[in-house]
């Protein structure tokens, strides 16, 4: 975790995720790149494209030098590298397409999340960069103070396709020496004995260097549930999943459930692409 993308627009969630990223740089010796879209109207793109300053984009430029400057003084990066970017983009395209020029290691976002009518035909912008992201995407919701990582439940199927992202799992909660709690979600429509699930936990685990872990099974009425009810019962620092990264119309029909762990937690949460 060398060098950590924190997009920001200014608010105070996104300023949530940047003192979060900034203890994570330097716990790591990292660094920060900040990053600020200018989503501009159609024509605005079209001017900027045929190589014309229209007055109001450049007072949105202006405006955006300045509030970044005044982060980049900020208490909470004193003693950090950190560098600067402002581009003319859609804010998730932008995310996504920064964090692969920049090779970076991981995003750390500022979410409220999203609800209801706008949950499902608009979403956030949080959540369509979990979906598509490469790097770990880690989602802070509020003011954390301190970002302690002692207890890290990550929920999973613990099936062959999760072994590569979860060698990142087990890199992020050793560093952090975060006891990684592996957690099965029984469902009625996807029930293990317990001692089914265990072996399946400790073989999986087995494969993987982890300073210190637990298995756990939790029932309930499905995955999602499952994984909020457990994490609030251990009172968890950080909930872990993986994301298929799905699109289109399998997307819209099975939904997601790192994308709505995004949306409905109010603990941070991390996601890694399978």
């Amino acid at each position: 975790m060398k060098k950590i993308l924190v997009p920001t627009d200014f608010s105070d969630h996104a300023y949530y995720a940047l003192k979060v990223a900034s203890q994570i740089a330097k716990k790591n010796g990292g660094e920060i790149i900040l990053l600020h879209m200018l989503e501009l109207p159609h024509q605005a793109g079209d001017a900027i494209g045929s190589g014309h300053d229209l007055p109001e984009i450049m007072l949105f430029k202006n405006f955006a030098i300045n509030r970044l400057e005044d982060l980049m003084d900020d208490e909470c990066l004193e003693g950090l590298k950190v560098s600067e970017i402002i581009q003319f983009e859609l804010a998730f395209d932008g995310i996504l397409n920064i964090s692969r020029k920049n090779e970076v290691d991981l995003i750390v976002m500022g979410s409220h999340g999203a609800n209801g009518f706008k949950e499902m035909f608009i979403g956030s912008n949080a959540e369509k960069v979990v979906r598509n992201s490469e790097a770990p995407v880690l989602i802070i919701k509020k003011d954390v103070g301190q970002f302690n990582v002692d207890k890290f439940v990550f929920a999973s199927d613990f099936s062959d396709e999760i072994k590569k992202p979860f060698a990142k799992v087990v890199e992020f909660a050793n560093k952090f020496d975060a006891e990684l709690q592996l957690a099965m979600i029984n469902t009625p429509s996807s029930f293990k004995p317990t001692h089914v699930a265990e072996e399946i936990m400790r073989n999986f685990a087995s494969n993987f260097t982890i300073n210190k872990y637990s298995i756990n099974i939790y029932n309930d009425v499905n995955v999602e549930n499952g994984i909020l009810n457990f994490s609030n019962h251990i009172d968890a620092d950080l909930i872990g999943v993986s994301t298929h990264g799905r699109k289109g119309i399998a997307h819209f029909f099975n939904g997601s459930i790192s994308e709505d762990l995004v949306n409905h937690a109010s603990r941070p949460v991390v996601t890694f692409k399978i």
